[in-house]
């Protein structure tokens, strides 16, 4: 059954997170273009200022502002996580939303929009909102600095909507310097956009090298008369050509030394864990398994159990196999250093969260913190040579047996490999 109608334009930043929310939902809602500088009397009559987005419901329900549609649209699961855990997380969710709304999607827009000749171009107020934008943009920096997400240890609507709305500046701006100077908005941007409900409405990301725009004016469209310039024209546009220079300078500069990974201080191992992958991915898993416990050397390798802490708050078995996707992503930095597998064991609203990995060395911490949200698990370590770890670490690596936890069972639903 139809949900209802959202009115939008294409690639409209505060419709994003509506559209990445009824989809993860399950609702059936339909977009409508609108013109709003050209809208239909019938548009008029839901929306007297012309604005997107504005929501009408099957049941004749009619909502705009785009806070309110998210919200409501949201609220359409009653075990959503995206509304956050307590009345706290809730209101910071409106914070964030808010935030992201008022300060930083205005000034981008102040930033970008006169540059592509949309808005009147004035230079100096280019600047300027340049600099407003970027001072919002740091407020998140800074609260990203010791928070994985806006809201909480899992993402919510707030990081969703505000990914959103801050995508232009990675669109047209923000290239590879900017984010090794911001590296807190990055991660986060990254992260949250690479979530399947969220890259499920959005644009595959990809990522500046080199800022697209530069606060110059926009170039006006020649008609047949200004089609044969003056030699005056000429020497001003060859003058205009020279300020490019620098950037090109910029670009040749050499790069900062990259940090080293707490375990490359470790000797060279003996042992590729390369080796160990090809094997996982070329053999049948029984064979592969018993080619691991004769090959690795556990004196430089170690075995880890790795559980979930808040498997009360699971809901969807999707969405926590989205959740150890994410991990996984983040866990990037220490590719070489580890394998393993982890999993959701359980139905809807009632599972957990398992897995296994391989380490080199045998300090989970440096393996593991390249993740922001390592903390969000409990780590122990186990004993290649018990029988019962062994049969553990095989059980998370085939994905064929449940699990026992507190003394239930749950049957494996959705499993993730990190290799």
């Amino acid at each position: 059954m139809a949900f209802g109608k959202l009115y939008t334009g294409p690639g409209n930043p505060r419709s994003t997170a509506i559209l990445a929310v009824a989809k993860a939902n399950n609702l059936d809602l339909e977009t409508v273009e609108v013109d709003t500088t050209n809208p239909t009397p019938e548009y008029l009559k839901i929306n007297p200022l012309s604005k997107i987005p504005t929501f009408v419901g099957a049941d004749g329900y009619t909502l705009s502002e785009c806070i309110a549609i998210a919200i409501y649209v949201t609220s359409q699961n009653e075990k959503t996580t995206l509304l956050g855990k307590t009345k706290q997380d809730y209101a910071s969710i409106l914070k964030w939303m808010s935030f992201f709304n008022s300060e930083v999607l205005p000034k981008l827009g102040a930033w970008y929009r006169p540059i592509l000749g949309k808005d009147p171009y004035v230079k100096k107020s280019v600047e300027d909102n340049q600099k407003a934008a970027l001072k919002a943009i740091s407020v998140v920096e800074a609260h990203l600095l010791n928070n994985t997400y806006l809201v909480g240890e899992r993402i919510t609507l707030a990081d969703l909507f505000a990914v959103a709305l801050i995508s232009r500046g990675f669109e047209y701006f923000f290239d590879k310097k900017w984010r090794s100077e911001n590296p807190n908005v990055s991660r986060w941007f990254e992260t949250v956009y690479s979530q399947p409900i969220y890259s499920a409405v959005a644009a595959p990301l990809s990522l500046l090298d080199t800022p697209k725009l530069t606060n110059v004016a926009p170039k006006k469209v020649e008609t047949k008369k200004e089609a044969a310039p003056k030699k005056e024209a000429k020497k001003e546009a060859k003058k205009e050509a020279k300020p490019a220079a620098p950037a090109e300078e910029e670009d040749d500069a050499p790069a900062e030394p990259k940090a080293k990974h707490p375990l490359e201080l470790l000797p060279k191992a003996t042992f590729p864990l390369d080796e160990w992958k090809r094997q996982y991915s070329n053999k049948e898993t029984p064979e592969a398994l018993k080619w691991f416990w004769e090959n690795v050397p556990f004196n430089e390798y170690s075995i880890w159990k790795v559980d979930y802490k808040y498997n009360d708050e699971l809901t969807i078995t999707f969405m926590s196999s989205n959740l150890i996707g994410g991990f996984n992503t983040r866990l990037e930095g220490s590719r070489k250093y580890l394998f393993g597998c982890a999993s959701v064991y359980g139905v809807n609203n009632d599972s957990v969260i398992q897995g296994a990995f391989v380490i080199r060395g045998d300090d989970y911490k440096s393996v593991f913190d390249v993740a922001p949200d390592w903390e969000s698990y409990e780590f122990t370590k186990l004993d290649p040579t018990n029988p019962a770890d062994r049969e553990f670490v095989e059980a998370q690596w085939t994905w064929e047996k449940p699990v026992l936890v507190s003394g239930k069972e749950y049957a494996h639903a959705a499993g993730k490999v990190f290799k």
